[in-house]
C-alpha cells in the first residue's frame, strides 16, 4: 500500500493507494466519524454492475443508501444532480451523514458537488475505480456540465479521503485505460522529464502495461497533482497548469457532444496541439513528430475530428475557465517541466488550427 498526504489550504487528507484498500474503509470510517447516522453511496450504471456488491459488503453494518447514475458524462447534468439531491432528502441524510462516491471522475464530480452542496456542505469520500480518476478525485474540484461549457457549475470541495483500490481497475476496457493514461502522460510533461522520459521508454503497449508499473505511474501522478494543488487549492495561479491540453479538449468534448469522445482522448488531441504552439510561439525544443508517433502507437487519435467547425471550438475555448475577459488562454512548456500560461489571440489560434 502507499499512502500520498494531500494538504491543501482548507484540508489535509490522505489517499490510499493499493490492491483491494477498500477493506480498509470500514475502519476508516469508524475512526474518523463516530456518529455516522446514514451512507450515500453514489455510483453509475456501469460500476453498479461490476463491483457495486463489493463495496456493500464492506459497509454492510451502515446498510447505504444507493444512489445510480448514468455512465460517463451523461451522470454530470442538472437533471441528474437534482435526482441525486431528492434521494439524499428522501433518505433523509443529514450532517452527520457521509457520501461515498464510487466510480470514475463523471461519479467524482458528480458526488463532490452533491456533497458540497446538500446542507451546504456534508463529508464525502472518494474510492475512485478509473485510471482517469487518479487525477479528478484527488484536488477537491467538483462540478456538473452545461451545454454551453464542461465543469462550468461546481465548486472546489475536498474529500475527506480517497481509497484507490487497484484490483477493481483490471475490468476497464482498454478506450478507458488509454482515456485515463493520457492524464499520466500530462503529468509527466508538466512536472517530470525523468518520469516523461521513463514512459516514452518502457510504455510502448497499455495493453500489456504490469500492475508495478501501472501503480506507479499513478502515484507519481498523484503526488504530482499535490505538489501543484498544495500550493494553489482555488486555482488562482499554479494549478491551472494542470489544464494543460484541457482548453481545446474541453471544447472538443463539448463540441462533439458530452461522451462522444473520451475525456483522455479529447485532451491527448488538445496536449498535441499546446505543444506544437509551444514549439512554435515559445520555441520549445521538443519532437513532436516522435511523440505523435509514440501515442499514436498507443491508440490515441492525434488529429482534431474533421466535422467539427474551428470557429465553433474558438468561441467554446473563449468560455474555458482560464479565460479571462474573453481572452484565450493556454497552458504552453517552455520546456518539459516547466509550464506557462499564455494568452493567444483569435488570429493565431484559428492560423494554427488550420495547420494542425
Amino acid at each position: 500500500m502507499e499512502t500520498v498526504q494531500i494538504q491543501t489550504e482548507s484540508k489535509k487528507y490522505h489517499v490510499f493507494v493499493g490492491e483491494g484498500i477498500r477493506t480498509e474503509l470500514g475502519t476508516f470510517l469508524t475512526n474518523h466519524f463516530t456518529n455516522l447516522t446514514r451512507i450515500l453511496i453514489i455510483t453509475d450504471e456501469t460500476v453498479g454492475k461490476l463491483h457495486l456488491e463489493k463495496l456493500q459488503l464492506v459497509l454492510k453494518p451502515w446498510n447505504p443508501v444507493i444512489f445510480t447514475a448514468p455512465s460517463g458524462e451523461k451522470a454530470k447534468t442538472f437533471e441528474i444532480y437534482y435526482e441525486a439531491l431528492s434521494t439524499a432528502l428522501e433518505n433523509h441524510l443529514d450532517r452527520k451523514s457521509v457520501i461515498i462516491s464510487f466510480g470514475g471522475g463523471a461519479v467524482g464530480d458528480l458526488s463532490g458537488f452533491v456533497a458540497a452542496s446538500y446542507m451546504r456542505g456534508i463529508p464525502f469520500i472518494q474510492v475512485p475505480t478509473t485510471i482517469l480518476a487518479h487525477d479528478s478525485a484527488v484536488g477537491g474540484k467538483v462540478a456538473i456540465n452545461h451545454p454551453l461549457g464542461k465543469n462550468m457549475i461546481g465548486a472546489f470541495y475536498q474529500p475527506e479521503a480517497v481509497f484507490y483500490d487497484l484490483e477493481l481497475l483490471k475490468t476497464l476496457p482498454i478506450k478507458e485505460i488509454r482515456s485515463g493514461f493520457a492524464e499520466v502522460i500530462k503529468h509527466a510533461l508538466i512536472a517530470d522529464p525523468n518520469f516523461y522520459h521513463w514512459l516514452t521508454t518502457n510504455v510502448d503497449d497499455l495493453k500489456s502495461l504490469t500492475f508495478e508499473q501501472l501503480s506507479d505511474s499513478l502515484v507519481k501522478g498523484i503526488r504530482i497533482k499535490n505538489n501543484f494543488v498544495s500550493q494553489d487549492e482555488r486555482e488562482t495561479g499554479i494549478r491551472a497548469y494542470l489544464n494543460f491540453g484541457h482548453t481545446l479538449g474541453h471544447a472538443i468534448e463539448s463540441e462533439m457532444g458530452y461522451g462522444n469522445i473520451t475525456h483522455g482522448e479529447a485532451v491527448m488531441i488538445g496536449m498535441i496541439f499546446a505543444l506544437k504552439l509551444s514549439n512554435v510561439l515559445l520555441g520549445l525544443s521538443f519532437h513532436l513528430t516522435e511523440f505523435i508517433e509514440w501515442v499514436t502507437t498507443l491508440g490515441y487519435k492525434t488529429n482534431i475530428p474533421e466535422q467539427l467547425s474551428f470557429e465553433n471550438l474558438i468561441l467554446k475555448m473563449k468560455q474555458d475557465k482560464k479565460s479571462v475577459g474573453e481572452s484565450i488562454r493556454f497552458v504552453l512548456l517552455d520546456k518539459v517541466g516547466q509550464p506557462r500560461l499564455q494568452e493567444i489571440s483569435e488570429e493565431v489560434l484559428l492560423k494554427e488550427l488550420k495547420s494542425f
